[in-house]
């Protein structure tokens, strides 16, 4: 017989088996989390976020909620969306224990186990099987998970085909309060995309029927209503979806409107932001939902991000924002593209150990209704840090977050796009700027002046001289204060753009092919790659980079790039030693081509100086208007205001 391998950490919780008495199935009350099965036609990397029989025949299945295991074979289903995640029901919830059950058809045996916070593996009970269709129940203590943990289960066949049908986590008892789920979905320009996860929320009988309202944010000028598959959409989900179209707003703008239109015009009693180029597992809707409704108090309910471009890959588990230099980062304990094909759950310890998070991204992000009329909405800032403000801002005033492993969306990971170049930068800066005036516990804001300063180098080192000066534009703006935040939230993206090509580095070209071919040979530039790593290695390469922009380029590289270099390389101790190059996109869809310009370098390293000096002595100031102004920002008020005059449908 085939079986899957278990770690020599396995140990045995429970010798006996349970009595027939204990498996009676009468205990599940209110449905957690579906067992669910792949696709059909889902490539064996996406099935192991299912299944786990890389080391067994594949299971088969008729439907997403039932599987058959071949004769003499065995199947876990110690997986990422099937493992039930019993640290996080016991650290945020009422619940004790948690129900699985399922129908077995066929002779065989289900084995269940659990993990502890290290990642060692403990088998608590299982049970056997003959040929009849049995629905068993196993109650399972959740006392065991305060650090960390999970609960999955194992099929065997003996010699004939086993098969397992509507498995499920539930719970033995049923919420405490009545709830009501909303979905705000903003979208700009992807109607198709829209349309899709429309259909994907009408299309599950369990979602649709937990959903009150679907409140779709249209801010583009290619509508979702003129989309093909829009009208079937929109029949599914049985006149519960509400269309409002409004200017481009932003990020921001788009989840605000769909949250004052929950608070003004719904009962809901919790509201999920969705983003709008999202791949959806159905069953992450209600199993975030699910967990709201249990939660020892009013919180942030977050999906992790799985990686839509590997889809096995969860991309990001969750972050916190540094508070010296208020930078966000992973998570302690977590870690980025953790592939499921490469590295199952049972064989990953790292992933067995609860984290805390201060904030969760909105392409997934499940707000409870007394948040939104306690903090009011995001901040006007059209995009970037206004959800990682807006959990901030909940931490601080008694409404935490978690992010839930098992719940997720597979959306476009941050490697194939950089958001610190190019417009992008502007709101990066400004945005970060305001939220550190909100929250920071630094007078000066600790060392994010000084990390400011490092990118403004960094970026003027590497021939990024459009990004820079959309970074001293943030700064003008961060300085005119709060009240200018809302009347520069529909012009800050034209503004942004117009002046993105001001310098060469800001203009894509097609392929550095359309360029003559580079001056320096290869061999030449290899030894510009090695990158410094002792200080004053570092400290001799910065200084050679300021001397070298105290001489002219030469004539010819206005128009001949010295080098061709792809993204991944472009570092700083490379480019600090150019005249010009071209630099691929991060999507690898074109070339800048950046040439040094010592007279601008010199102009806005000055400048950057000036002005950082200016911002660590008005950020004192600065830190108490913005505060001052916080309630303003984002009170409902504010937005409807701003919101006056669109068309609702």
């Amino acid at each position: 017989m085939t079986t899957t391998q278990q770690p020599a950490s396995v140990s045995p919780e429970r010798v006996s088996e349970p009595a027939a008495t204990d498996l009676v199935p009468d205990k599940a009350i209110t449905l957690l989390q579906r067992v669910i099965l792949p696709r059909p036609g889902d490539p064996l990397k996406v099935r192991s976020l299912y299944l786990d029989e890389r080391s067994t025949k594949r299971a088969k299945s008729a439907t997403r909620a039932d599987a058959t295991v071949a004769a003499g074979n065995e199947v876990s289903f110690a997986t990422y969306f099937n493992a039930f995640p019993a640290s996080y029901w016991r650290r945020w919830t009422v619940l004790k224990s948690v129900v699985l059950g399922m129908t077995l058809s066929g002779p065989g045996r289900i084995d269940v186990y659990r993990s502890k916070a290290d990642g060692s593996i403990i088998h608590v009970t299982g049970a056997t099987t003959t040929g009849e269709d049995r629905r068993l129940e196993f109650e399972l203590d959740l006392t065991p998970f305060e650090d960390g943990g999970w609960y999955w289960f194992d099929l065997t066949a003996d010699d004939a085909p086993l098969t397992v049908r509507d498995a499920s986590w539930s719970a033995a008892q049923a919420p405490a309060r009545e709830t009501r789920l909303s979905i705000g979905i903003c979208t700009f320009n992807r109607p198709d995309d829209c349309v899709a996860a429309l259909q994907a929320l009408a299309g599950d009988d369990v979602v649709r029927e937990q959903i009150s309202t679907v409140i779709v944010a249209d801010q583009g000028n290619k509508k979702v209503r003129d989309a093909a598959g829009f009208a079937a959409a929109e029949s599914g989900l049985e006149g519960r979806l509400r269309l409002v179209e409004q200017g481009n707003l932003g990020g921001s703008g788009g989840f605000s409107r769909t949250m004052y239109e929950m608070v003004t015009a719904t009962d809901a009693t919790h509201h999920l932001l969705l983003d709008d180029d999202v791949l959806i597992e159905p069953d992450s809707i209600a199993r975030v939902f699910a967990f709201a409704r249990f939660t020892k108090k009013p919180m942030i309910v977050g999906g992790q991000m799985l990686a839509l471009q590997d889809r096995s890959v969860l991309h990001t588990m969750g972050e916190v924002v540094a508070p010296d230099k208020f930078f966000w980062r992973a998570a302690p304990n977590t870690q980025y593209a953790h592939d499921f094909a490469r590295s199952s759950l049972r064989n990953s310890p790292q992933l067995h150990r609860r984290i805390d998070v201060d904030y969760t991204g909105w392409w997934m992000c499940l707000i409870p209704r007394e948040a939104l009329e306690s903090l009011g909405f995001a901040l006007p800032v059209f995009i970037k840090w206004d959800d990682a403000e807006y959990g901030i801002r909940a931490g601080e005033n008694g409404f935490p977050t978690a992010t839930l492993p098992g719940v997720a969306v597979w959306h476009l990971s941050w490697s194939d796009k950089d958001d610190t170049a190019g417009w992008q930068a502007y709101f990066h800066t400004r945005n970060r700027l305001v939220a550190a005036a909100l929250h920071t516990q630094y007078k000066h804001g600790g060392t994010l002046l000084r990390d400011t300063f490092k990118f403004d180098l960094k970026f003027l080192i590497m021939l990024q001289y459009a990004t820079a000066a959309l970074h001293h534009r943030a700064y003008d703006d961060f300085l005119a204060g709060p009240e200018r935040l809302f009347p520069l939230l529909p012009t800050a993206l034209p503004t942004a753009l117009e002046h993105q090509g001001d310098y060469p580095d800001g203009r894509v070209v097609s392929s550095s092919s359309d360029l003559p071919l580079p001056s320096m040979g290869a061999v030449k530039a290899e030894k510009f790659m090695k990158p410094p790593t002792k200080p004053w290695t570092i400290g001799r390469t910065l200084l050679a980079a300021l001397v070298h922009n105290l001489r002219p380029p030469k004539p010819e590289s206005t128009d001949r790039p010295d080098l061709n270099i792809s993204a991944q390389d472009a570092r700083w101790f490379l480019l600090s030693r150019l005249d010009s190059a071209t630099v691929g996109t991060a999507d690898g869809r074109g070339v800048t081509f950046r040439r040094r310009e010592p007279q601008t370098f010199w102009r806005m390293l000055r400048h950057s100086i000036r002005v950082h000096a200016k911002l660590y002595r008005e950020f004192p100031a600065l830190a108490e208007q913005y505060r001052a102004h916080l309630e303003e920002l984002t009170s409902a008020e504010s937005w409807g205001k701003t919101f006056a005059g669109d068309a609702t449908r």
